[in-house]
């Protein structure tokens, strides 16, 4: 593995586990600039194939969903159909008439690189403000690690990253020095070992970090998260890759040195954040009654 893509991985983890702990607007401020981030260069793999999206009003709009699903996660539900509409309205109105393309890649913009992302704003929000002890909603443990001193959603959200982390550093290297099958035509260099393991290294992470968080049925829930972590960061990585083959490049940025775009290291988070959110606030309270 090259050493700008490790240094550069150090880097990212630090400040993810940064702005995972303290959360609070802090989080959804980290949040609000990768997802600009990423729906820059996402636009930009759409306008390589000759389409023409409302970037502008799509980008404004996804940073007021991620305001708004910090401070209440029904009312972020709420913004997606009215910014969807917004989004048409715009491109009803422009100089050059719109085309399927043009609407369909604006809300795909909106869903993929605003709805989707604001989950894991949710997700940390989740049991935060009793325990905040900063300004703007903030966290910082006074003990570590006593876990009756941390909020919900700052124990679940580092699981689902480290969950994240084992799956893609797991299928890398074992792809890299052990992967003989291609795994899809969409993405040549991944292989089924390296997808096998990597997965397999996510459930683990799940078992473990339910076993410590104390989860009923630990064995059962703990699998059940990692399994579905791991299949989930696999499709998000995939779906990426479909993105750029169609636009015909290989990253979809230079921002990250060894990595590439912010899109190639987030793809693993989008399809993530509302399976582990809704894992989280639907079946765990179920087991535990």
């Amino acid at each position: 593995m090259p050493w700008e893509r490790i240094l550069s991985s150090i880097v990212g983890i630090a400040l993810a586990l940064g702005i995972i702990i303290i959360g609070g607007w802090y989080f959804t401020l980290g949040f609000c600039i990768l997802v600009y981030l990423g729906q820059l260069e996402y636009f930009q793999l759409v306008r390589a194939t000759g389409i023409a999206p409302a970037a502008k009003t799509t980008i404004v709009v996804s940073q007021i969903l991620l305001a708004i699903a910090t401070v209440s996660s029904s009312l972020a539900d709420a913004v997606l159909p009215l910014a969807g509409t917004l989004i048409c309205f715009y491109l009803l109105f422009q100089p050059k008439l719109a085309t399927i393309a043009d609407i369909s890649a604006s809300i795909l913009g909106l869903f993929y690189g605003g709805y989707l992302p604001s989950y894991w704003v949710r997700l940390r929000s989740l049991g935060s403000a009793e325990y905040s002890n900063l300004p703007l909603g903030g966290f910082w443990p006074k003990t570590w690690p006593n876990l009756k001193t941390m909020p919900e959603g700052l124990l679940v959200t580092l699981l689902a990253f480290i969950c994240i982390w084992t799956a893609d550093i797991g299928a890398y290297t074992f792809g890299k020095f052990f992967g003989r099958t291609r795994l899809s035509e969409i993405s040549p260099k991944k292989t089924v070992e390296g997808a096998i393991f990597g997965v397999a290294g996510s459930l683990a992470s799940g078992v473990l970090g339910a076993w410590y968080l104390d989860w009923p049925y630990w064995q059962i829930t703990g699998s059940a998260l990692g399994l579905t972590i791991g299949i989930a960061s696999l499709l998000g990585d995939l779906t990426e890759s479909m993105m750029k083959r169609d636009a015909g490049v290989k990253d979809s940025g230079q921002l990250i040195p060894g990595h590439g775009g912010i899109l190639d290291r987030a793809d693993s988070y989008v399809f993530t954040a509302p399976l582990v959110y809704y894992f989280t606030t639907l079946l765990l309270p179920l087991l535990r009654h």
